[in-house]
Parts: structure tokens; C-alpha cells; sequence
């Protein structure tokens, strides 16, 4: 009799972050087929667009791991972009497990608990600072690298399968102003000590050359102030602690005190200064304080560079900012990248404050950013450092993590894979293989509640953004009589159109005259009927394909 041994295996599952930048999710499983430990990296959002009217935050479906929760040892916070913790408030009832990570990462995920009623619900563990985190057959390390936020960590992942490196986002920054450089000498460790497989970033493989160091921007932005006659206002994403330290070294240079405006900035550097990383830069002062004093003794520090509508810079362009305004000849320095997908955003809100007077300095006039992502020549050396037998790009589109599966074969990777969302893969024992698939779908906050972003509301609020609606309410007796037909349309009509109202009646009233005796008398029949006629005529007339609603009235 011929005995089956299954053996254990180690697999890896992304539900978000992979054939796309945001959103990360990433498991990590060992056992035998069935019966895996599970182990998560990151739970994070992305933001809305316009193929989701009224929808502000989207993240990963979690189910699959939500259905295997009795073995789910932890979550593991890489780093505090809301791309890797912001999902946590919305989706951590339906985990239930401990979240580590480090002082800043937990500094922010505390003061967003409030948000959802967490608050003394989320069990928060920092990560060792020496020696390993065990959990179950995971042993983790952690590497600290540099990035656009302090304290990234990639983790180092060991298990008896073998041992993967976790990047997480990174970048060697020689100057990272905030915090230490990345620890190359632990990943050239580490490499000696033989790497399973290297999970990475891919986000700028397509960028030839170094993604630029942090401590570069002092000069340009000391410069660029220097020039400014009136108010210097510098936005910036809100998380990045260097970039806002150097603005406040830059604005010192220049005799000018610095104020910030922004929830999200205002939020993150209480964490900063809690962590210790403002404390060679003079104390920010207070908004009013600010308003008050002369134009060019000030430098702002705002959020809202991509053109959000509801941030503090678009309220300054639209003189709605409860105490900061702006006037000709102050100048607006845009120290970030565009998000790609933003730039019609970006477009209105530079020409809104090009209207009120305001100059607009970018990218175009001088080096006023970096990026947190490593660039091809950074991508090599991680390579070289530490020598996987397996790479697995993420964070980036397919289009992104082909090209970087290129680039690691260049560098003698004997076994690359592509695994987008949903896509498990098994990195050992034998050859790195997909042996599966599982849904990897979206959810998204609508208001107060969580739903599928596939589901047929959200659809139906996007048919009606571009269709319009209309409600119809007909009327009709006993005796096969049409009564009332009255309609209310929404984002259809130009003012009292009384022809196509006309015309909506009579198409309806003649499909109803057309039915016969037993389709008279099912409601659903003859609410399908007005509601195909409607539509029918709105085509003929408007070109348009509202949604309807049909209320019926039987008297």
C-alpha cells in the first residue's frame, strides 16, 4: 500500500498591490495543502476616481483570508502610507488579529482608530527593534530601508521552506534628512545566508539611473523661497516628514517662520515630533499667527497637490480657507510628483490660482522632488546584495512587474513570476509555480457601510451620473384604463421641455394600450413595459438611456 506524504509548502498570495500601485495586501502561508498558517503584509487603500461617483476610498477583499481567520497570526505594517495601513480601521473586525509595526506606523493607525470606534479594540505590537518576531513557523527579521516616510522596514520572512525578503517601499537615499539610510550591509547578510525568493517594489523600474536623494532638494528649495517676494506657500504629501523638514531648514535660510495647513499634515507631524524627528527645526507656528504677520515672513506647508477638492490648498485657491489666504505675487511651490490619473485635477487647481494672481513653480522649473521608489540602478543593487533564487515583483501594473521580471533575469535570477491579485503561488518546495487562483475583489466606503464595488448600485449610480434618472408613475383602473402618467426626470431635461414630456407620455400610454388583458394585470409586466418605453423614447429624443423607475398606482 503506497502512502502519500504531503509536504509542507510555502506560498504567497497577493489580494492587493499586485498589477496595480496601491491597495497592498500580501499573504504568506506555510503548511501542507489545506491547512497553512497565514501570515499578512500590509492592508491598505487606494483612493476614488471617476468610474466610482461618490465612492472616496477603495481597498482588497479580504475574504479569502477572512474565511481562514482561526489561522491568521498577525498582520505585519511594513510602513504608514495609506496604501499599506489605511484599509486596517475598516477591515480589522472582520480579522481579529494582532497588528505590528513600528512607533510611527502605530502613532498614525491610533489616531485613525477614533474613526471607525476602535479605539482599545486593535491589539498594537511594536516590532522588535533587536532579534526576531516568531510567529507560528514564521520567524521574521526586519531591515530598515529608506523611503518616503520614516521607519520602512522589509521583513525578512524564514520559514523551514526557505527565506523570502519582503521589500515593502524603498530606496537607497545616501541623505534621507529623516531618520538612518537603508542597512545595506544587513541585506548583503542576508544574501550570504541565501535568499528563497525577493519580493519588491516595481513602481519605477522604467526610471533609468538613481531615484534621487532626499537631502538634494535643500539648495533648490533654500533658492526657490529665496525668490519669492509675498507668500511662499509648499505643497507636499502630507506623510512626508523630510520633505517637511527641509522645507522648514529652506524657509529658516530665509529668515521666514513656517505654518502648516491640512488635517492629514497637522496629523502626521504630531507623530513625527512624538518620534523625535523635528526636533532641530523651529516649532511650526499657528495659522492665524501666520495671517497675521508680513507676506514674506512666511513660508505654508499644505496638502492637497493633486487638486483634491476638499484639501487645504484648493480651499486656499477658492478663498474658502478659514484663516489663510492667498494674494497676487505670493508663489506656490508644488514639491510633488503627479499622480498619474490626476492631472486634469492638478490642471484646474494650478489655473484657479493662476487666475487670483498666484505664481506656480513645479517639477518644470527646478528639482523640487524625489521619488520614495528605487529606479533601475537601486533595483540592481538590491539585486546584487541579495542574490534570491525567486523574484516576485509587486507594487506596480503587469506592465511594470514584466519589465522588472526583465531586469532581474539580467541579473541572473534563475526563476522570475508574475503573479498578480488573487494569483497564489507556491516559492517552495520544487520550482516557483502559480497553483491557483482566488477572487480578488474590491470593496469600497460608501458613506457609512462597506460594499463590492461591483455591486449593481454602485453601477447604478455611475449609469446614472451619465444617463440621468427619471421616476414614472402611472396610474390605472380596473376597466383597462390609463389614468395619470406623471414623470420626474433628473439630469435630463432643459427646463419645462414640455415636448419630450409629451412625447414620454404618449409612448407610454401606447404601451400600455398595447398589452393584453393578462399583462394588464401583472405588475411586473407592466412596470417593464413603461419602463422599456421610457427608455425607448429618451433614446429616440436625448440620446440618452436614463435609469428608470416605474411606481404603479391600481385604483
Amino acid at each position: 500500500m503506497n502512502v502519500v506524504t504531503r509536504r509542507p509548502e510555502l506560498v504567497f498570495l497577493p489580494l492587493g498591490g499586485a498589477g496595480e500601485i496601491g491597495m497592498n495586501l500580501n499573504l504568506y502561508g506555510y503548511g501542507v495543502e489545506g491547512e497553512h498558517e497565514w501570515l499578512m503584509l500590509d492592508l491598505g487603500i487606494a483612493f476614488g476616481d471617476d468610474a466610482h461617483p461618490g465612492i472616496d476610498v477603495v481597498m482588497p477583499d479580504p475574504q479569502f483570508i477572512v474565511a481562514r481567520r482561526d489561522r491568521l497570526l498577525g498582520l505585519i505594517l511594513t510602513h504608514a502610507h495609506e496604501d499599506h495601513l489605511g484599509a486596517v480601521i475598516h477591515l480589522w473586525p472582520q480579522l481579529g488579529c494582532p497588528v505590528y509595526g513600528t512607533p510611527f506606523a502605530l502613532g498614525l493607525l491610533k489616531r485613525k482608530l477614533p474613526e471607525t470606534g476602535l479605539v482599545g479594540r486593535v491589539p498594537l505590537l511594536p516590532l522588535p527593534t533587536q532579534g526576531e518576531l516568531v510567529l507560528g513557523p514564521f520567524r521574521l527579521g526586519f531591515v530598515g530601508l529608506t523611503h518616503s516616510i520614516p521607519e520602512m522596514q522589509a521583513v525578512i520572512i524564514r520559514t523551514p521552506a526557505g527565506t523570502v525578503l519582503h521589500s515593502g517601499d524603498w530606496k537607497f537615499d545616501p541623505d534621507p534628512v529623516v531618520g538612518e539610510t537603508s542597512d545595506e550591509a544587513a541585506l548583503a547578510r542576508l544574501g550570504r545566508e541565501g535568499v528563497l525568493a525577493l519580493v519588491c517594489d516595481s513602481t519605477n523600474v522604467f526610471e533609468a539611473g538613481h531615484s534621487g536623494s532626499e537631502g538634494a532638494l535643500l539648495p533648490t528649495l533654500t533658492e526657490m523661497i529665496g525668490r519669492c517676494t509675498a507668500r511662499a506657500v509648499v505643497t507636499c504629501f502630507a506623510s512626508n516628514i523630510a520633505r517637511i523638514v527641509t522645507i522648514a531648514r529652506a524657509a529658516a535660510a530665509n529668515g521666514r517662520r513656517v505654518t502648516l495647513t491640512g488635517s492629514s499634515l497637522k496629523r502626521t507631524t504630531a507623530v513625527a515630533e512624538e518620534c523625535g524627528y523635528l526636533r532641530d527645526i523651529e516649532p511650526f507656528i499657528d495659522e492665524r499667527t501666520a495671517q497675521a504677520m508680513p507676506r514674506d515672513a512666511i513660508v505654508i506647508v499644505t496638502t492637497g497637490g493633486q487638486g483634491e477638492p476638499n484639501a487645504a490648498l484648493m480651499k486656499l485657491a477658492a478663498e474658502e480657507h478659514p484663516a489663510l489666504t492667498l494674494d497676487p505675487g505670493d508663489t506656490v511651490i508644488f514639491s510633488s510628483r503627479v499622480i498619474p490619473g490626476n492631472e486634469a485635477s492638478i490642471g484646474r487647481l494650478q489655473n484657479r490660482l493662476l487666475r487670483r494672481g498666484v505664481e506656480i513653480v513645479t517639477h518644470r522649473h527646478g528639482h523640487v522632488h524625489v521619488s520614495g521608489h528605487p529606479a533601475r540602478d537601486e533595483l540592481i543593487r538590491m539585486y546584487q546584495l541579495v542574490r534570491p533564487r525567486i523574484a516576485v515583483p509587486v507594487h506596480g501594473e503587469l506592465r511594470h512587474l514584466i519589465e522588472h521580471a526583465r531586469l532581474a533575469e539580467e541579473q541572473q535570477v534563475s526563476e522570475t513570476i508574475i503573479a498578480e491579485n488573487g494569483t497564489l503561488v507556491r516559492l517552495a518546495p520544487d520550482p516557483a509555480i502559480a497553483i491557483g487562483t482566488t477572487p480578488a475583489g474590491r470593496l469600497a466606503v460608501d458613506g457609512s457601510r462597506l460594499v463590492p464595488v461591483d455591486a449593481e448600485m454602485l453601477r447604478e449610480r455611475t449609469r446614472a451620473l451619465f444617463n440621468g434618472t427619471c421616476l414614472v408613475t402611472v396610474t390605472l383602473s380596473r376597466r383597462r384604463k390609463l389614468g395619470d402618467v406623471h414623470l420626474t426626470a433628473v439630469g435630463l431635461l432643459v427646463d419645462d421641455d414640455d415636448e419630450t414630456l409629451d412625447a414620454v407620455e404618449d409612448a407610454v400610454r401606447k404601451a400600455v394600450d398595447e398589452l393584453g388583458a393578462a399583462s394588464y394585470n401583472d405588475d411586473a409586466v407592466v412596470r417593464e413595459t413603461v419602463r422599456l418605453a421610457v427608455r425607448r423614447i429618451f433614446r429616440q429624443i436625448l440620446n440618452k438611456r436614463p435609469v428608470t423607475h416605474v411606481h404603479l398606482v391600481r385604483m
